[in-house]
């Protein structure tokens, strides 16, 4: 209950603060990428219930000679990387935090075809709400390996407490002046993940 009061204050105070912000982006975005604006996808969230995310678009539509989408690295612009980096592309999914779908942090919520490719250890980050921060990204984001990752989010699972919240939104910040841990090497973000050996 605490953890959710604080998602919903924090929330609230931050879109008052940069709603001039997100409608400049939006007008960016609109003019240098255009329609839709919004990137919204389903994702699975606590207990691996679906639901949507949101975010600013980062990336073209453009497709390779038999009508494809080109590889992301391909797609994702200066602009569009340049709201990645900031993590700008993220303010739209304070929606959803505030829906109750997400919550200030947690283990990022990752695509719904990974489901049946984790193994009982990795499907426990889906045991607490997907995050719009959490443990992965402040020690490393999309520069370690899926194995990593998924070690550091079932940490925060067994760890989980407002303090470590509190440290992990503080270190957050840091991380997006810093801008560390952006993508894998050779990735606009991270390869996808394809299972366990």
């Amino acid at each position: 209950m605490i953890k959710r009061l604080m998602d919903i204050l924090l929330v609230v105070m931050a879109l008052s603060l940069l709603w001039p912000l997100m409608l400049v982006i939006a007008l960016l975005v609109r003019w240098r990428l255009g329609k839709p604006v919004i990137f919204s996808q389903t994702r699975p969230g606590y207990l691996g219930k679906p639901f949507r995310i949101y975010k600013f678009r980062s990336m073209t539509d453009a497709l390779d000679a038999n009508g494809s989408p080109l590889p992301d690295a391909m797609r994702l612009t200066k602009f569009g990387n340049f709201l990645r980096s900031t993590s700008l592309d993220e303010l739209p999914n304070l929606w959803a935090i505030l829906k109750g779908d997400m919550s200030l942090v947690g283990p990022r919520p990752l695509l719904t075809e990974y489901l049946p490719l984790y193994n009982a250890q990795q499907a426990r980050r889906h045991l607490v709400k997907p995050g719009l921060t959490g443990w992965a990204q402040i020690n490393g984001r999309n520069a370690i390996s899926w194995q990593d990752k998924f070690m550091l989010d079932s940490w925060y699972v067994d760890h989980q407490s407002l303090w470590l919240d509190i440290k992990i939104i503080l270190l957050t910040i840091k991380k997006i002046f810093v801008r560390e841990g952006i993508s894998a090497k050779g990735e606009a973000t991270m390869p996808k993940f394809t299972g366990n050996d």
